[in-house]
């Protein structure tokens, strides 16, 4: 089977140990940076090409598209949605994740635990966000935000009415969050595949800081989830449409909350915590999948010739 990784960086961990699996699963896998495809739309026959050459024979896809290139990444998982090629993650599902807001609103109707999370355009309402979400100490999010970047921690009301306008006077888009103080700078990556959770670390951050985002110096270890925190995390990732989903939860008084749901969930973190063959888990999942639509399509094929 032939499987392409969507990846700008063939050395990144999370891409490199794809392709190491792939391989040992006898496939053969092929590494393209998304941003040098041109999709080609014609009647009947949507192509892609990488470097002046046309792409053909794959049987299944694994975007691993970073933020910064999300609007034509997703274009390129179009168009080889397009050509019936499987997806490991489909467009839609991926558009959905890089938009916080609209994420926090599916989730919100899935009826998962989350943080309360206000939204507006308007500075002058930052004193109403505030009583809204009970006081400080609150965090403020970019809408665009990555990786722990873009978030801020407002420890007093003063510093929260402060910061929302400032973003607000460069017409920065921002969401304010309650702060959940008991989750003491702890949160949960429970990674999800094909409906399961299949690996969750515990990460915290560094010293006196309340992210624990790997990226910004935070510790991960192997934890064993509840029944209820998995089943939180899988009701989170079938929200957002995600086969693949790394969802990131906080202990509270209420219960697991969910904070995020990543389309692109980094291997290296989790592997380490679990000691489990992740990227070996994707393959197996991408290939069954890829497997059972090329049998469909062969199968309708056949009843049109018939």
């Amino acid at each position: 089977m032939h499987i392409v990784i969507l990846s700008r960086g063939p050395s990144l961990y999370s891409t490199s140990r794809l392709v190491e699996a792939g391989k040992e699963a006898g496939h053969e896998i092929t590494v393209l940076d998304h941003l040098k495809c041109d999709i080609v739309s014609e009647q009947d026959n949507p192509c892609i090409f990488y470097n002046g050459v046309k792409i053909t024979d794959v049987d299944a896809i694994i975007p691993r598209i970073g933020a910064s290139a999300t609007f034509y990444g997703s274009a390129v998982v179009r168009q080889f949605e397009m050509m019936k090629v499987f997806t490991a993650v489909k467009s839609d599902a991926l558009l959905r994740s890089r938009d916080k807001l609209r994420s926090l609103q599916i989730l919100a109707r899935s009826g998962v635990g989350m943080p309360k999370t206000v939204f507006t355009n308007y500075s002058s309402e930052a004193k109403q966000i505030i009583k809204t979400l009970g006081g400080p100490p609150l965090i403020i999010k970019l809408l665009e935000g990555t990786q722990g970047l873009g978030v801020v921690l407002a420890p007093t009301r003063k510093a929260a009415e402060s910061i929302i306008q400032a973003f607000h006077s460069i017409n920065v888009r921002v969401i304010v969050q309650e702060f959940i103080e008991e989750a003491r700078g702890e949160d949960v990556r429970a990674f999800v595949v094909n409906g399961e959770v299949v690996g969750a670390m515990q990460r915290k951050g560094k010293e006196e800081d309340f992210r624990s985002n790997l990226h910004r110096g935070g510790t991960a270890k192997l934890i064993q989830l509840s029944q209820q925190w998995r089943q939180t995390a899988l009701v989170a990732a079938e929200a957002m449409g995600l086969s693949i989903a790394g969802v990131d939860l906080l202990q509270s008084k209420r219960g697991p909350l969910v904070l995020e749901v990543n389309s692109s969930p980094g291997l290296q973190g989790i592997e380490n915590a679990t000691k489990k063959d992740i990227a070996g888990i994707i393959i197996d999942f991408v290939a069954q999948k890829a497997t059972q639509l090329n049998n469909i399509q062969l199968s309708n094929t056949s009843s049109a010739n018939a």
